[in-house]
């Protein structure tokens, strides 16, 4: 397994001239841009890490006038407050990442659908949106990006679900196909992009895809910011080079007594300490939307457990049966046997439970629950029994 080691990098953060990028980008063609998106390696750094260049040239190739960029910032996965951070910071390459996206797509409209817990931050994001506005329209491009605010529903982080909260109804995932590159919002071909990876599509027009694809991994490319918490001295956002092992990440941001590592939030994988070594954080390993928390000796891994299906079990659109029913039997399972109410084994039903889910739910919340769950229960399995 490839391992590059745990390099801190500053690219996200780092202080650039958006005209001057964007005046760069104005003058090279739309296939160049994606192009150069596609020799940067870059996959999206919501946690699915579908490559970026791809799903710009998916939609770029439907001819229809009416397009959109999507900026997906609800940022509900728990443990993870990175896109926050960014939008506070460097809103300006936020939304010069969909400038960009737009003129690669040949799309006019962009629209960035804020977390409703992020309310606090409009008034800003308008003001500097205003200045941006102007700015794009000196340089030469006919593209306008609006807000929309979300309403604390974790269900609308996925892109279907977003789409209909965006059109006014009630948040829910769509049927697939058709897929946003054809038919997103408004029914219109859309191309949605979760903060950071639009900021790192402009960053890669500002240094050149070379320079990125020299970060990270053959399948990880670039850096990646973690929002990092839990049993640790040092909390708070890092952007660091993907490719990393666990260990390497436990040894620079542990306690001295970690026993677990949560990667990529409740929706992501638990990694015990026996598996530090030969994990690698990466899309070859456990990818991660950069939620990371650490948990040491002190913690109950069953509580961990209890609180990941309590919150999805609350979370779930109840949309498919897979999800609706079985994000709460998975919870009142684990109850059962912490009581002693059934047998341990019954663990193991409720793992095939979990399976079921992954294959038979609707969208990514119901199929996710099991990556929690079986990774816990399977290395953990003693702090639920007794």
């Amino acid at each position: 397994m490839e391992n590059k080691g745990l390099n801190k990098v500053d690219l996200i953060f780092e202080k650039i001239d958006p005209k001057e990028v964007l005046t760069k980008a104005y003058k090279i063609s739309p296939d160049a841009i994606i192009q150069q998106i596609l020799d940067s390696g870059l996959k999206g750094r919501g946690g699915a890490g579908f490559p970026t260049g791809l799903k710009w040239k998916y939609t770029a190739a439907v001819k229809e006038p009416d397009k959109y960029v999507v900026c997906n910032a609800d940022e509900g996965e728990p443990g993870t407050f990175k896109d926050r951070e960014i939008l506070d910071r460097v809103a300006y390459k936020v939304y010069g990442g969909m400038v960009i996206a737009g003129k690669a797509i040949g799309a006019k409209k962009g629209i960035v659908y804020l977390r409703g817990e992020y309310r606090f931050l409009l008034p800003q994001l308008m003001k500097e949106l205003d200045s941006f506005h102007k700015m794009i329209k000196q340089i030469g491009y006919d593209f306008n990006i609006s807000y929309c605010m979300g309403s604390g529903a974790y269900i609308c982080g996925e892109e279907s679900a977003l789409f209909e909260s965006i059109e006014g109804g009630r948040g829910e995932p769509r049927n697939k196909p058709p897929y946003p590159t054809t038919s997103g919002v408004f029914n219109k071909p859309t191309s949605i992009n979760n903060v950071e990876t639009l900021v790192t599509a402009m960053m890669i027009l500002t240094h050149g895809p070379e320079s990125y694809s020299q970060l990270g991994t053959k399948d990880s490319r670039g850096s990646k910011v973690f929002s990092i918490s839990g049993d640790t001295p040092t909390p708070g956002i890092f952007e660091l080079e993907l490719g990393m092992s666990v260990q390497e990440f436990v040894n620079e941001f542990g306690d001295g007594d970690t026993k677990a590592v949560q990667v990529g939030g409740a929706s992501g994988f638990c990694v015990p300490r026996k598996k530090f070594g030969n994990t690698i954080i990466g899309f070859e390993g456990v990818p991660t939307g950069g939620s990371m928390k650490l948990f040491n000796s002190s913690r109950s891994m069953y509580n961990v457990l209890h609180n990941y299906l309590d919150f999805f079990a609350e979370e779930s659109c109840g949309q498919c049966t897979p999800c609706r029913v079985g994000c709460q039997q998975l919870l009142k399972g684990v109850e059962k046997v912490k009581k002693g109410e059934v047998k341990s084994t019954y663990l193991n039903e409720l793992m095939k439970l979990a399976d079921t889910m992954k294959v038979a739910s609707k969208c990514g919340l119901g199929q996710s629950v099991g990556n929690a769950f079986r990774t816990i229960v399977e290395n953990f399995r003693e702090e639920i029994i007794y």
